[in-house]
């Protein structure tokens, strides 16, 4: 062999042998706690290599030759970051790559579940986080209307005339489910019908809903679950912020906001909502205004405080007016308000509310929370006039302390309500009878809870609440939470046991009681309810090459009563009959929640939940009236990033539900159909910040049969024979032996709409 070949294969084994010499980077990415973020994307911005850490979030990158190297890591929920790397041959490098969180998806820190912040993966009771973003995909007015697109919760109409209504939580009724503002419990027994409206939607920082009993931390009404509106804080609200909106059914929403620094150490935040509705619609022809007139303010203001000692001292107030009427078309104020010649029904709400938090100058962390509230109401059903007031008072005092792997929370509260109407639920009895005698109630309690982390992966909470009810004595309300997680909360198991009890006040939350179609009648005194409530809950987040997250969300719930008050509508079609339940009353089902969140913004969230509602006594097992089996919700919200556009589809639908009937021989629906209302809408972005938006509103033009109020051309039953017991004797003029009523409701009459809207903030 020559020379020259020797001397080229001596050069083609060297390159051989430099090229075997092959690099690598390996390495871990973790978060600013040091664990391990799963799925992260490791790529190489000269070429399209690159790979995807495991759940633990470690990664190699193997084959690599020598040289410069730019790594782009990449995870959702974190700031993207760039690492420049050199290379040897055969070198092996091992990189710690920290991801700082992005602001916009930071794990939610919840309150609600067990009184104190906490991150919502750790939190030992399942709270559900909806943010203004959410509520932003289907604008509404209102808190009630805002919660129809989430999954278990159904905003339940319960007068076909004025359009008042309540919040269901897993098919509970609305008295069951409490409404707290910033952790108070401001919306409670008289305006549980009407306090739901009027809170400003730019003021709302985001919403928690807890589903089931939670007694033993909010006391009488938490049966069902709580619904928490939390508001902005002042320091970081928008300096200016404003929302107006209208529809094409002649709707206008104004949603304005105000933020100001009030010499060196306060922050105020001021927010106004005006709704104005007056142009009455009868498109079903039943004589009647298919959706009440409004004419709506809310003021609210928020006060915080910046303190040497860095303690929190919070302030709030708000106060509402509204002017609702609904009714036949030729209906005047002045002429008809009270009379019996033309039906209406009329109210006029006037409430304020205060409330606010101090943390005492103290070295525990004692904290102490006030609120008071006030609600006139004077309002008139045809010719019955229901004139109210309610007065509450609440304080309480809670100190938290962690012990070791204890974390303990103690409080005691006080709550004060008084009560008087023109009703004979205020009236005196015997010589007293024309003495107005108003309802005074003391409620005063303490609570303890202890939660106990047993280790990284098991948490156990224990909780146990005592009442003395003025009225009803001693009241004791335990509750148990357990939650297992996996490494990285990516498995997440929730077991929840509690007691919950309400003292029931008929006139202050059904509505229909105080329809003047109706005569109210209590067969018994009623006793406080008593509930006994389990819950099932599991989540999981999978991690996908694409970067996507996607979230299951499955429960699986119990509810069963003691004591239950019921309202009887079908023993006397002129009277609703409230006893105790001899029986019980069972709500069970399961729910299942999907979210999907990609990144390319696109995110999907969609919710079904299957119930079974119903009570059983003497053997005999009847549904709960106006309760669905079956209801499913969707959000889907898709950007067009180039254009600065968003697309957002929104809905809902319900199965079948009993139906309030009058009779034997009425003709109407004994059960409602499927039925959904969908809402599609498009937003579009400016650089400055401002918004365009506007869309359709029930897409599919649904509304219930035009036969919902009963003899709606009849409203004083003039034309009705009644029998010794009550019940109607059917005629010639009334074969259906109906008389009016307007409790045969289910949804709204409002049929399909657009609806446009302008939204800035200056921040």
């Amino acid at each position: 062999m020559s020379l020259f070949f020797r001397l080229l294969l001596l050069v083609h084994l060297l390159s051989f042998c430099l090229s075997a010499q092959q690099s690598s980077i390996s390495g871990l990415v973790t978060d600013a706690e040091g664990a391990g973020i799963p799925m992260a994307t490791i790529a190489l911005q000269a070429n399209d290599g690159g790979v995807v850490a495991d759940v633990d979030g470690n990664f190699k990158i193997s084959g690599l030759s020598a040289g410069q190297y730019t790594l782009s890591i990449s995870a959702l929920g974190y700031t993207k970051q760039g690492i420049k790397v050199s290379l040897k041959g055969g070198e092996t490098k091992i990189l710690e790559i920290q991801l700082e969180e992005s602001s916009a998806m930071l794990d939610q820190v919840v309150v609600t579940g067990t009184m104190k912040a906490v991150s919502r993966a750790n939190s030992p009771v399942p709270v559900e986080v909806y943010t203004a973003e959410f509520f932003r995909a289907n604008p509404a007015p209102s808190v009630f209307e805002s919660l129809q697109n989430v999954n278990g919760v159904r905003p339940q109409l319960n007068c076909a005339v004025c359009n008042t209504g309540d919040i269901h939580i897993n098919g509970l009724e609305g008295p069951y489910t409490m409404v707290l503002i910033d952790g108070m419990p401001i919306v409670s027994g008289l305006s549980t019908v009407y306090g739901l409206t009027g809170i400003p939607q730019s003021m709302i920082a985001r919403t928690e809903v807890v589903k089931g009993p939670a007694s033993t931390l909010y006391g009488s009404e938490a049966v069902g679950g709580v619904i928490n509106v939390i508001t902005l804080d002042p320091e970081e609200a928008p300096v200016v912020a404003a929302d107006v909106m209208v529809s094409g059914w002649g709707e206008v929403n104004t949603d304005l906001g105000l933020r100001a620094r009030v010499g060196e150490r306060a922050h105020s935040l001021l927010g106004i909502n005006y709704f104005n509705y007056q142009q009455p619609k009868d498109n079903n022809g039943d004589g009647f205004t298919d959706v009440t007139l409004q004419d709506r303010i809310s003021v609210f203001n928020k006060w915080s405080f910046d303190r040497k000692n860095g303690k929190l001292f919070t302030l709030a107030g708000r106060y509402v007016y509204e002017d609702r009427f609904g009714g036949e078309l030729n209906w005047d104020k002045g002429l008809h308000r009270g009379g019996n010649e033309v039906y209406g029904e009329s109210i006029y709400t006037n409430r304020w509310e205060t409330f606010g938090t101090y943390q005492l100058p103290t070295r525990e962390n004692l904290t102490f929370q006030f609120s008071a509230n006030g609600h006139d109401q004077n309002s008139v059903y045809g010719e019955t006039v229901y004139i109210a007031q309610q007065y509450v008072g609440f304080g309480q005092l809670t100190w938290n302390k962690t012990l070791g792997s204890h974390n303990l929370l103690m409080g005691s509260s006080y709550r004060y309500t008084w009560y008087d109407d023109n009703t004979p639920v205020t009236a005196g009895f015997g010589d007293d009878a024309n003495v107005n005698q108003p309802s005074r109630i003391h409620l005063p309690g303490a609570f303890l809870q202890d939660e106990w982390r047993l280790n990284d992966h098991h948490t156990l909470l224990m909780g146990l609440r005592y009442d003395h009810n003025s009225l009803h004595g001693n009241i004791l309300t335990p509750r148990l939470n357990y939650k297992w997680n996996s490494k990285h909360n990516i498995d997440v198991f929730r077991l929840s046991l509690g007691n919950g009890y309400r003292v029931a006040n008929v006139f202050t939350e059904d509505h229909a009681a105080l329809s003047g179609a109706r005569e109210v009648i209590f067969a018994e005194e009623l006793l406080p309810e008593r509930s006994w409530n389990a819950n099932l809950n599991y989540v999981r987040k999978f991690y996908t090459q694409s970067k996507s997250v996607i979230g299951l969300d499955a429960t699986a719930f119990y509810t069963f009563f003691n004591n239950r008050i019921l309202p009887d509508y079908e023993t006397d079609v002129n009277a609703i009959i409230y006893a105790n339940l001899e029986g019980s009353a069972v709500s069970r089902g399961v729910s299942l929640s999907l979210d999907w969140s990609t990144a390319g913004g696109t995110n999907v969230n969609l919710g079904a939940t299957l119930q079974d509602v119903f009570t059983e006594e003497d053997g005999v097992r009847d549904r709960q009236l106006l309760t669905e089996t079956f209801s499913a919700v969707w959000r889907i919200s898709v950007p067009w990033l180039t254009r600065h556009l968003k697309f957002d589809y929104t809905g809902n639908v319900y199965g079948p539900m009993d139906l309030p009937l009058l009779g034997e021989l009425d003709q109407r629906l004994a059960q409602s159909p499927w039925f959904s209302i969908q809402n599609l809408q498009a937003t579009k972005t400016f650089a400055n910040g401002m918004e365009i938006y506007g869309g359709i509103k029930n897409l599919l033009n649904y509304t219930p049969p035009a036969n919902s109020i009963a003899r709606s051309f009849d409203p004083f039953d003039r034309d009705v024979d009644f029998a010794e017991d009550g019940s109607v004797i059917p005629t010639a003029n009334n074969p259906q032996a109906l008389a009016f009523d307007p409790t045969y409701v289910y949804a709204s009459n409002q049929g399909r709409r657009w609806f446009w809207g302008w939204r800035w903030a200056l921040r």
